[in-house]
């Protein structure tokens, strides 16, 4: 099992940056597909990103493409998303989640842990 817990959140105007973080625990971080997805308040959960157990590969959604970025750093447990070039509709709750396998990436119930969220806002 893998317990999340993200951090990072807060207000930003738009066209500004935040950064979100996601501790992982146990031992077995590595052997985990990481994935970041967010809610919006009346909308349904949405995928934002992903990145293979080492890093080497990541996938993002359209909305998000060449603004967010996500990264992990296995020797500390952690992944990252960064966020660039906000805009109003990023507003939303955003969770990270973890997984076994590289496939079908977007939908969430294939993750099978999830954290409890940091809320995002970005003002206009």
């Amino acid at each position: 099992q893998v317990q999340l817990v993200e951090s990072g959140g807060g207000l930003v105007q738009a066209g500004g940056s935040l950064r979100l973080s996601c501790a992982a625990s146990g031992r077995t971080f590595s052997s985990y597909v990481m994935g970041w997805f967010r809610q919006a308040p009346g909308k349904e959960r949405e995928f934002v990103a992903a990145i293979s157990w080492s890093g080497g590969s990541t996938f993002y959604a359209d909305s998000v493409k060449g603004r967010f970025t996500i990264s992990r750093d296995n020797a500390k447990n952690m992944v990252y998303l960064q966020m660039n070039s906000l805009k109003p509709e990023d507003t939303a709750v955003y969770h990270c989640a973890a997984r076994g396998r590289w496939v079908r990436l977007a939908q969430s119930n294939e993750y099978d842990y999830w954290g409890q969220g940091t809320q995002v806002t970005v003002s206009s």
